[in-house]
């Protein structure tokens, strides 16, 4: 039988490794542009109260941060430094994928059926934006 403090200790840190993680999720997706190619180097804000990161997309259009604490977010999409589309209220409670796609008519977010418990939205935005 283990010592009473060893499993005490264990007990510990498997809540301290709980807690540290609890309420944290992801948000990634893909940048394309009219033609339907990936935009490498755009940049995606992600903002909240007393929050704000900025990420680039890579040359796959890709994008992606983790621990994202959960709760409601604005999102924009910004090109060579002009805003192609803002969402002013993504809720973020499990990993969500949101993509952006400016081959669209008009600004829309279209949202998808979760899949292994993971959010989907395809934003189309007007090249004109």
């Amino acid at each position: 039988m283990l010592p009473k403090s060893l499993v005490l200790s264990l007990v510990g840190v498997f809540l301290v490794t709980f807690s540290v993680f609890a309420g944290r999720s992801v948000l990634e997706g893909v940048v394309k542009d009219a033609t339907g190619h990936p935009i490498k180097g755009a940049n995606v804000r992600i903002e909240a109260k007393n929050f704000s990161k900025i990420l680039k997309t890579d040359a796959s259009g890709h994008y992606v941060t983790d621990g994202l604490a959960v709760g409601t977010y604005k999102v924009t999409l910004v090109i060579n430094g002009q805003v192609k589309a803002s969402i002013a209220k993504t809720q973020v409670d499990k990993p969500t994928q949101l993509n952006f796609d400016l081959s669209g008519k008009s600004v829309d977010k279209v949202s998808r059926p979760a899949v292994y418990g993971k959010d989907f939205m395809d934003i189309r935005v007007s090249p004109g934006k």
